[in-house]
Order: structure tokens, then sequence, then C-alpha cells
């Protein structure tokens, strides 16, 4: 794999400590600003959202430059976000913080997804995609532990400066260590847009809100289920996240590898296991060695899925697969963001904290019916996974230089 991957890969390390972190400090943030903790809430919720609508808006902003000097900039809005966080003197200009940094996030794991699969071989491009989203994981076992400790033990403020300064370093990896892509000639707006008229992009997208909003039914609401169910003392959320975290690692890596080796068959293990795993999460939940071996598996078949979907949108969208892939992150969030509402809903109507699993399984499920008629419309049309056509596109030709 390319050195450049590792840059791509610290870049997103930064941006999944940033993104998660907050979780972990809410009560800090809150005490100091005199806010209430649902309130504080909306630096989760507002993060989420800017990345929604970052993720299209800043991928269409950057059509007019080369996907390195895009990515540079996306990681200098990341640091400027996140020294607005660190130095915020009320609530309002934390969050207005918040939503700047989260502008870079979909744009960045978008466009990074197309310069890493461009970087290498063809039947090496769902492990490139993995390898960079290799840093979000990791930073889930050791950015969002280590981050909430520093910000716990010596204040959060100094959690999001140190974030920061991971966004230089990513910066400068970028700018040292990956090569000058410049834009494909011929390519315009409404050639990116075009993707979403293809249904198989719809699909896939479809697919990723409802496959990871599987995983985040039941992560959202871990704590108070291991503590209240499981019986686990309110220190152990923090190890048992890193066992999720671990989960997370060792699946992403698998689904990148055998993506590449039949893409739409790994989809069909990992999300049909997930549905499984999160059913009998609702049983395995009351006992404390079961919920441990149970979360982390939780993390790894819905991790597994993230490389073959976000490959699965390139392929796809194979002629201009830039803002389709910018717009995939973003289902990740809107995934995050549906999985959680829907959650609590059951909680509020008296169902008990274990029953977002069902809600999960469920989401899971879906996400594997919709792989299944994805692949029955190709194979009525007569089309393999990958898209392949006879006269390449203007990115394609332009990947071949690369």
């Amino acid at each position: 794999m390319p050195l450049a991957l590792l840059a791509l890969a610290i870049g997103a390390f930064g941006i999944g400590t940033t993104e998660f972190v907050i979780m972990g400090l809410l009560p800090e943030v809150a005490g100091d600003y005199g806010v209430s903790i649902p309130t504080a809430g909306y630096l989760v919720t507002g993060y989420a959202l800017g990345v929604m609508f970052g993720a299209p808006l800043m991928t269409v902003l950057g059509t007019k430059v080369s996907r390195k000097r895009m990515l540079m900039l996306l990681m200098g809005l990341f640091i400027v976000g996140n020294l607005l966080s660190a130095l915020a003197p009320a609530f309002a200009v934390m969050l207005i913080g918040r939503i700047v940094a989260s502008l870079a996030h979909g744009a960045f794991f978008g466009i990074g997804s197309v310069v890493a699969a461009d970087l290498v071989a063809p039947d090496k491009k769902a492990g490139a995609i993995a390898m960079m989203f290799t840093g979000l994981t990791v930073a889930n076992v050791v950015g969002v532990p280590l981050g909430t400790l520093v910000g716990q033990s010596v204040g959060w403020r100094v959690t999001f400066g140190i974030v920061a300064a991971l966004g230089v370093v990513g910066l400068v990896g970028i700018a040292r260590l990956v090569p000058d892509m410049p834009k494909p000639e011929g390519v315009r707006l409404r050639h990116e847009l075009a993707a979403f008229k293809n249904v198989q992009v719809l699909l896939a997208m479809a697919m990723t809100v409802l496959g990871f909003g599987g995983v985040f039914a039941a992560i959202t609401y871990i704590a108070p289920m291991m503590t209240h169910t499981a019986g686990f003392a309110d220190g152990s959320v923090t190890w048992l996240l890193v066992l999720f975290g671990l989960g997370m690692v060792g699946g992403n890596l698998v689904g990148g590898k055998f993506a590449d080796r039949a893409l739409m068959p790994m989809l069909y293990v990992s999300l049909g296991a997930l549905a499984v795993v999160l059913a009998l999460f609702t049983l395995t939940a009351h006992n404390k060695l079961l919920s441990a071996v149970t979360i982390p598996l939780i993390g790894a078949l819905g991790f597994a899925s993230v490389p073959p979907l976000q490959k699965r949108v390139l392929d796809q969208a194979h002629g201009a697969p830039t803002l389709a892939s910018a717009v995939n992150i973003g289902a990740f969030n809107l995934g995050n963001a549906l999985s959680a509402w829907l959650g609590g809903l059951v909680i509020a109507a008296g169902f008990g904290y274990t029953a977002p699993n069902w809600v999960g399984a469920v989401l899971a499920a879906g996400a594997l019916g919709l792989a299944l008629v994805s692949a029955a419309l190709e194979r009525r049309a007569g089309a393999p996974s990958t898209v392949v056509t006879g006269s390449a596109s203007a990115e394609q030709r332009a990947a071949i230089h690369h």
C-alpha cells in the first residue's frame, strides 16, 4: 500500500476522534458553559447535521481544484473548527466551531476514498479504502478514550487543542505524501449529479443508512444498557467501548480484504450476521461475559460492511464518483441520527434499554434485503458487480495515468 494512505489515515484518525470524543465530555462542557446535558447534546447533533449537508456542499465547491489541494483545504477547515471549539468563550461559539469542523468530514472521506482507490491497482481498491478508514476505527480504540481521559483530567479544551494538532500532522502528511492528482478534464458538476439517477447508487446509499444505523441503534444506548441491564459499573463502559473499537478495526480490515474478492457476498454475510447478532444482543445484554463478547462482534460486523458499501458506490457511480462518495459518508451519519432517534422512541415507550437492539436488527435486515434487491436488478440487467464501460470516462482516464 502506498505511504500516502498513511497521511489519509492520520486525517481520518483526527476526524474520528473529534466526532466521538464529545460524547464522553458532555458533562464537562455543559458544566463549564452552565447549560443542561440535553442542550450540550446539540454539539453532537450539530456535528452530524454538518456532515450531512457539508459533504455535498464542500465536494461541489471542490470540483474546481485538484483533489490533493481540496484535501489540504479540508484539513485546514478541520483545524480551524477544532481551534475555535477549544478557545470558544461561549457555548454558541463552540457549536459554530463544531459545525465548521464537521464541514470537512464528509468531503474528506468522500474525496479521500476516490484518491485512495486511485493510488492502487483495481483489485486492491477496497483494501486501500479500508486502510484510510482504519484511521477512523483506531480513533475509537485510542483517540476517543485518551481524549476523554485528558478532557476529564486536564480540561476538555486541551482535548480539542490536541485534536487540532492532529489535523496539522494530517495536513503536512497530505502535502508531503499524497501525489499531485489534478482534477480530470471534462468532469462537470452535472456529471457528478447524474450519478444519482442510477438506482444502484441510491440502493447502495440506502444500504449504508440502514446497515450503519443498525450498529448505532445499539451502541448509542450502550451505557445505560450495560449499567442497568448487564450490571456493569459506570467506569466499565469505557473499556467496553474499547472492545467495540477493536471490533471496528478488525471488521474494517477484513471487509476491505474480502470486498476486493467478492463484494456482494461480503455484504450478504456482514449484514445478515449483523442482524442476527443484534437480535441476540437483546438476550446477551443481560450477562456481563456475553455482553463483552457481543459488543466487539457488533463493531466488527458493522464495519466489515463499510469498505464494500463505499466501493459499491464508487463502482456504480464510476463515471463521476466524487460527489456520490462524499454523500455516502453523509448517509452513514444519517443512519446514526435515524437509529438514535428510533432507539430513543422505543426506550421512551417503556420497552426497556435492550429494545434498541431490536430496532438495529430490523434496520440491518432491511439493508440485507436491499442488497439482495440490488443484486437481482443487476442480474436482470446483465451487468457485473463492478461496472466497466467500453469507453472510459474522464475520471477513469485520469486514474490510469496515476
